[in-house]
């Protein structure tokens, strides 16, 4: 039975006078691009706030940010108040974020809630879900990916009579410096619209099979489910979890589907890492376990460090030792390789083209650079020996003639450092026409695809099947090709920098950068 909805868009909630101030850190240099820490930047807000009484939040991008800011922030505060006439004992200030145990976030919930708690550092757990009461400030370090996340998170001050304060410190990401030069379009663009992919595979499958644990399934499902719903429930059944009967499909097996659904990454696999005592510290999912928890590498959890010592595929386990003064952070080396399974469409795109279609992309994590926090100098380079994860997804995909570069001043030496560039440019700027975070998707970029046999630029959906953001990205190629390049041909740096061609994600640590022929090559493909 259908029924007619009604949209309310009315706000009734309490809220007061709310200020809202972006926050552009200081320029270092101008010549590379450096600006002053925006971690420090943001710990050093939440210290004025807290010192001032004003309980505050602040977001983070990461789970190792949320760690740092929150140690940074508790120093500082110390500070300020030694520093004051009869100080009051050091508020209290945590961090928050996902691969906390259940009991540790409770408890974090609850001080928040009750105002033991002046500050909290969190990443985007504590943005939707959790009434965490009423806060005077917030602080957002770095974009949070869309514009209805910064919008959630800044919300969450002003909730009551009395006036709050919202902060956007805008971080070093190409999107991140585009806001900064367009701060109007922080409150006065339309937030993005929702994609969902419900004919993908990975995700109808175990919709499926919670929709059959709930009530029978029937041939009159397929309005619910489309097309996808045949073929979903025949790999059920091969894999004896539904049963037909009477015409109806029944699940079959003693556990509930609802438990192996993983909400975030697609996978419900999880990774225990466990301490010398045998107790548990926190839990990684497996998508990101490689890059967080291999062997060698530094993990921060309450504020404390830990080095893991062994990896145990086999019982998704990770054996941590503390290290806590350890000056030292490690960042992971990842090869990539991507095959084009299908292309779907093409369209001409400037002097190249643009195609959409379903590629499998190989990733295996190589390596890992050991790095001094204090001075980042680099330590030492460890190989690693982990095994490959593929996937198979929608792309976009770009690609222009060898001889079209080099009549634009691209010499041949010079391709693979063009197309990389271009590549990060393109994806940093991909969520203002799409709604994902750039964590959401993954690139590639070679000066010669053995496929596509020219210099191509690869732009992948990070999740199995798809969520419909590489079809959003092609519809919308030509206004994405031309705000990257206007963002890297405006930035003023030298040679590139974190703003314009540089990405916190890079498996590649950031090597083989041409800026001005990314510049060249983003001309040639917005014609």
């Amino acid at each position: 039975m259908r029924l007619p909805v009604a949209a309310i868009d009315d706000d009734g909630s309490p809220r007061s006078e709310r200020a809202f101030a972006c926050w552009q850190r200081p320029l270092l240099d101008e010549h590379t691009g450096a600006r002053a820490s925006a971690s420090v930047e943001t710990a050093d807000l939440v210290a004025r706030f807290v010192a001032d009484g004003h309980q505050t939040l602040a977001f983070t991008r990461s789970r190792k940010g949320s760690e740092i800011v929150a140690a940074q922030a508790k120093r500082m505060v110390a500070e300020r108040l030694a520093d004051a006439a009869g100080a009051e004992p050091v508020p209290r200030i945590a961090a928050y974020r996902a691969g906390y145990l259940p009991e540790e976030r409770r408890e974090l919930e609850h001080s928040l809630t009750t105002g033991e708690l002046a500050g909290v550092v969190a990443t985007s757990a504590l943005e939707l879900g959790i009434d965490v009461g009423s806060l005077d400030a917030v602080v957002v370090n770095g974009f949070p990916g869309t514009l209805a996340s910064l919008r959630q998170q800044a919300g969450r001050a002003g909730r009551t009579e009395r006036r709050a304060a919202a902060v956007l410190v805008v971080g070093d990401d190409q999107l991140d410096q585009w806001y900064a030069r367009h701060p109007a379009e922080l409150l006065g663009r339309d937030a993005e619209a929702a994609v969902v992919n419900p004919a993908n595979p990975s995700v109808l499958r175990p919709q499926v099979a919670c929709a059959a644990h709930e009530i029978p399934l029937t041939p009159a499902d397929t309005e619910y489910f489309g097309d996808g719903l045949d073929d979903a429930v025949r790999d059920l059944v091969r894999d004896d979890l539904l049963k037909p009967r009477a015409g109806r499909m029944y699940w079959a097996a003693r556990e509930p589907p609802a438990r192996q659904v993983g909400l975030r990454s697609g996978s419900s696999v999880e990774y225990e890492l466990v301490d010398d005592d045998g107790d548990v510290v926190g839990v990684v999912d497996a998508a990101r376990i490689f890059n967080v928890a291999h062997p060698g590498a530094l993990y921060l959890h309450q504020g404390r460090q830990y080095r893991v010592t062994q990896l145990d595929t086999a019982f998704h386990r990770a054996l941590v030792v503390p290290a806590d003064d350890v000056d030292e952070h490690t960042q992971t080396r990842e090869s990539t390789d991507i095959s084009i399974v299908a292309t779907a469409r093409s369209v001409a795109a400037g002097a190249g083209v643009a195609h959409l279609g379903t590629v499998e992309v190989t990733n295996q994590v190589v390596a890992y650079q050991r790095k001094r926090t204090s001075t980042n100098e680099l330590i030492a380079v460890v190989d690693l020996e982990l095994p490959p994860q593929s996937l198979t997804t929608s792309a976009v995909w770009f690609t222009v003639p060898a001889g079209a570069l080099e009549r634009a001043g691209v010499a041949p030496g010079r391709t693979l450092g063009t197309v990389h560039a271009a590549e990060h440019a393109l994806i940093g700027l991909l969520p203002l026409f799409t709604i994902c975070d750039r964590w959401d998707v993954g690139g590639v970029s070679m000066a010669t695809h053995p496929q596509t046999e020219e210099p191509t630029i690869v732009v992948y959906d990070g999740y199995p099947g798809g969520a419909g953001i590489a079809d959003l990205a092609f519809e919308r190629t030509a206004e994405h090709v031309r705000a990257a390049r206007e963002l890297v041909a405006t930035c003023p740096c030298d040679d590139g920098c974190p703003s314009c061609v540089q990405s916190p994600k890079c498996g590649n640590w950031n090597e083989y950068l041409d800026k001005s022929g990314a510049v060249q090559l983003l001309g040639l493909l917005s014609g």
